[in-house]
């Protein structure tokens, strides 16, 4: 496999590659598109800035694997979770990063954390409880529950009003502005191992342990003629699309939306990668397509920005581009032992992927030129 001879507009080209020294687990851009964070199964965590992609140390590899990061929405702060059982943060000062905070108990593993949208509120797992803290106080501001298991992911409404959590018997969403109240369940029979709020806060979907993958429409749950406890008694039912090989890994939305009005889900599981489009008619619900291409285990999905532009990265050493989430456009290899993880750009112009043996490739759209921004 290659990717496209031809170099037109809108087609991407490798322009830089790096190395960590272990098994790439997250890359992150920051909001602004000027920096790319990456951490390692070493406990490297790393930042590559400016137009010549300078490297800048921020942890030492350690033995202890770091499995998660993110950039808060404003840039302003980069948080690190892993095996440790911390969270560390850093100012991203114009200098040079400052570490400000470690936060966790150092006695469960920490293997997810997502900032809001919309405020410095980090939320991350500590085995069955989420915190959250606020970087605005310096403080955790809550502690929730979950209750029947370990949490198995933690994802924001768009509006940053609501963080939903999945895990064994379903996802369970809380409301910021009271976090003592219930939350809204969202049982599954099995268990939820990946969630994901659609950019328009329409939908959520759950990926489950039991093969299958559920979709609710949010709008009404909460709507304004029902209320929340109204809502708990009497649930709606979701769609469930039935039918895969194992459990669902990854989810991924698009921010554009199809004819129907609704955006496109995708979803990954072991080899396979489905596109679920919602039919006009509710009582069909959505209807799925099979994107052939990968041999082996897919890692990371995601739609370009703005766009139905869909990357996925698998262990078989392959990155596709599918245009229009439907055909292959291009594909791309260099990481010899398969890919990890990706990210893209906020503006879309560039895709940055991991590798499984420290590989950090970053391809650009033809004409650009190099360094972020």
């Amino acid at each position: 496999m290659f990717g496209l001879k031809t170099k037109n507009q809108g087609e991407f080209e490798r322009h830089w590659q790096g190395t960590l020294s272990d098994y790439v687990t997250a890359i992150a851009y920051r909001p602004d598109g000027n920096a790319l964070a990456a951490s390692s199964a070493a406990g490297e965590v790393v930042l590559f800035q400016g137009r010549g992609l300078e490297r800048t140390v921020l942890q030492l590899a350690n033995g202890r694997s770091v499995d998660c990061l993110a950039f808060s929405p404003d840039g302003q702060y980069l948080a690190t979770g892993g095996q440790d059982g911390r969270i560390n943060l850093w100012r991203m000062q114009p200098a040079a990063p400052e570490p400000i905070a470690t936060l966790g108990n150092g006695t469960a593993w920490v293997d997810r954390l997502a900032w809001s949208p919309t405020q410095n509120l980090l939320a991350f797992s500590l085995g069955k409880y989420v915190q959250v803290w606020d970087a605005t106080l310096g403080a955790v501001v809550t502690t929730l529950n979950f209750d029947t298991s370990s949490v198995l992911d933690i994802t924001w409404h768009p509006d940053g009003k609501r963080l939903s959590v999945g895990g064994y018997q379903g996802v369970k969403t809380w409301t910021a502005d009271d976090w003592d109240d219930d939350p809204y369940l969202l049982a599954i029979p099995s268990a939820s191992v990946a969630i994901a709020w659609s950019p328009d806060g329409k939908y959520i979907a759950s990926g489950n342990l039991d093969r299958t993958i559920t979709v609710l429409e949010w709008e009404n749950p909460f709507s304004k003629a029902v209320s929340p406890a109204a809502a708990r008694e009497n649930p709606l039912l979701p769609w469930v699309m039935r039918g895969f090989p194992g459990k669902i890994r990854q989810l991924a939305w698009s921010e554009v939306l199809s004819k129907t009005g609704a955006p496109l889900l995708a979803a990954s599981c072991v080899e396979g990668l489905v596109i679920w489009e919602k039919e006009a008619d509710e009582a069909l619900g959505w209807d799925g397509r099979v994107l052939a291409g990968h041999e082996e285990t897919i890692h990371s999905i995601k739609f370009q920005p703005h766009s139905l532009l869909l990357a996925s990265a698998a262990a078989d050493g392959w990155v596709y581009l599918w245009q229009k989430a439907k055909r292959p456009t291009q594909v791309f290899n260099g990481a010899s032992n398969g890919f990890s993880c990706l990210s893209w750009h906020p503006k879309g112009n560039q895709l940055a992927a991991g590798g499984q043996n420290g590989e950090l490739l970053v391809w650009s759209k033809v004409g650009r030129g190099q360094g972020f921004g």
